[in-house]
């Protein structure tokens, strides 16, 4: 794990990249990792996230700028700029239900070949899927995700790279820190080894690849 700046970290992140980004309602985004992506200039990028943001904080801002082409997600009801762009055909947006997506993630950290699930059965997020039965009982096979990089934030990382979040910024960081090639996390303070309790890491740092500090520190 290397401790970076911002624009180290996404040094090899470029155009077309597939990228998973924590948070939820921008809630647990690490806003310093996007500002460094905008200042960068990316653009073409594939974002898999729990949603769009809003307008003017997280993946929104990246929305704004142009950067994004393809958003899997499961909501985007706080960004009207979304489906703005999806009706005009400027980004592909792919919705998955939020319990789906978070099994899709964790499957792809876990190397399983999908998971099964009887949500979306009979309706358009069953078109193109194989159906799957298991003692009589019908379930859509549901392929795992993995991204090239994923962003985080934690509230607190040690030097060596373990990271706590405080309460719901934990959402879906813990998930994507185990299903990316390249992991980079922004955290609001870092402090010595031994400065977390082991039962309250959450995202061991084996798991992390750069660390940033300096994200703005939320109450």
């Amino acid at each position: 794990m290397k401790k970076v700046s911002p624009q180290e970290a996404i040094v090899s992140l470029n155009d077309g990249a597939v990228v998973m980004i924590g948070g939820f309602m921008s809630n647990g985004t690490p806003e310093i990792l996007i500002d460094a992506l905008i200042e960068k200039g990316v653009k073409n990028l594939t974002v898999i996230a729990n949603d769009g943001g809003t307008p003017d904080t997280g993946i929104g801002r990246l929305i704004k700028t142009g950067a994004v082409c393809r958003l899997i997600a499961s909501h985007i009801g706080l960004n009207p700029l979304i489906g703005q762009l999806m009706n005009e055909g400027k980004m592909e947006v792919q919705l998955v239900p939020q319990g789906t997506l978070a099994e899709q993630i964790r499957a792809g950290g876990a190397g399983l070949g999908g998971v099964l699930t009887p949500t979306g059965l009979g309706t358009e997020i069953q078109e193109g899927k194989e159906v799957v039965e298991v003692d009589g009982e019908k379930y859509l096979l549901e392929k795992p995700l993995k991204a090239a990089f994923a962003l985080l934030r934690a509230s607190i990382a040690d030097e060596k790279g373990n990271l706590y979040y405080k309460a719901t910024t934990r959402n879906f960081n813990p998930l994507m820190a185990t299903a990316a090639e390249t992991v980079i996390a922004a955290a609001e303070e870092i402090v010595a080894i031994g400065g977390i309790m082991p039962e309250a890491v959450a995202t061991p740092g084996i798991f992390v690849d750069y660390l940033v500090g300096g994200e703005p520190y939320v109450s």
